[in-house]
């Protein structure tokens, strides 16, 4: 089995765009602003990310020592809403929590700003089913910054490679998700409304416009800089690295390369030097008898997955 990051390198490189410092080339680039369909939903994703972004900008202006402590809640909801719920427990089933815990902690990931859990979890299944293929969402071989955001505005492209809907049927059976993701924008208004009301304008600032801002980013980064820049220890097939200063700033996600290895695990971490935070939180939640069934991969399956193993029987 080749490694697709080989596959690339052996393609003539004065025919395609390599990303810097890396040996991906960009040999299906898609331009993120021409020559594509614009469709209403995707300029009120550009308007939203816009204005989060605005309101970043006026956080030197706007600074009060007292608005740290719920930066940090910010931050800690958004790291357990997005890794440990979304990511590892909704979309691939690390982990079962009881339903109050699993549903407060994907609410977590609802004020985010980045989805209701449904079309999160199907693009991210989606992602896995196709990575760095064609019909993969969000792959660098489309370039850099498509992979990082261009894909968020682009709609129509996305609904032309996935016309499957049957790949969160767990979800949309389940009345709550199905209420969220009706009423998805009611939410994330009623939270900017309540912060309004409770702090101000300088509140409205860092707890949306800076720790939203940042959320969106260190995410993206695992789509875009985890497929690009890193080492591999596994044998994926595809593209995906570890990437250890991603791992510090997205509770664990960084870890990528192992996360698409063995996608059912709940610790991405697999070394005791691998920080990962969500996993520290999932055994914390385990000793006290909350989360059950948390999956880990066995040594039969690392050995099948490692470089030395697939060398063997070549």
């Amino acid at each position: 089995m080749r490694n697709l990051a080989t596959v690339c390198t052996s393609v003539k490189e004065s025919k395609y765009e390599k990303i810097l410092f890396s040996n991906v080339l960009v040999t299906r680039k898609r331009n993120i602003v021409w020559g594509r369909n614009w469709r209403t939903i995707d300029f009120h994703i550009v308007f939203t990310y816009f204005f989060i972004h605005l309101l970043a900008l006026f956080a030197p202006f706007t600074f009060d020592w007292n608005v740290l402590v719920f930066v940090f809640l910010k931050w800690a909801m958004n790291g357990i809403g997005l890794t440990l719920s979304y990511h590892r427990n909704l979309a691939h089933h690390s982990l079962k929590l009881p339903k109050w815990l699993e549903y407060m902690f994907a609410y977590f990931g609802v004020l985010a700003f980045q989805w209701d859990p449904i079309s999160w979890v199907s693009i991210h299944r989606l992602h896995h089913k196709y990575v760095d293929s064609e019909k993969d969402a969000h792959s660098p071989t489309f370039g850099f910054w498509y992979s990082h955001v261009g894909w968020l505005f682009d709609s129509a492209y996305i609904i032309e490679k996935f016309q499957e809907t049957n790949n969160v049927d767990d979800l949309k059976n389940q009345v709550f998700y199905r209420f969220i993701q009706r009423t998805y924008v009611l939410h994330v208004f009623a939270q900017v409304c309540l912060i309004y009301a409770y702090g101000g304008f300088p509140y409205v600032v860092w707890v949306v416009g800076v720790m939203t801002t940042w959320s969106y980013h260190v995410t993206f980064l695992v789509n875009s800089a985890c497929h690009v820049w890193g080492t591999q220890k596994w044998d994926t097939g595809d593209l995906s690295k570890n990437n250890w200063w991603v791992a510090l700033l997205t509770f664990g996600e960084g870890w990528h390369n192992n996360h698409h290895a063995f996608e059912y695990s709940a610790r991405h971490g697999l070394e005791l030097w691998q920080i990962d935070l969500c996993w520290y939180i999932i055994r914390f939640l385990e000793a006290l008898g909350l989360a059950t069934n948390v999956k880990l991969p066995t040594e039969a399956h690392k050995l099948k997955k490692s470089f030395s193993s697939h060398n063997k029987f070549k």
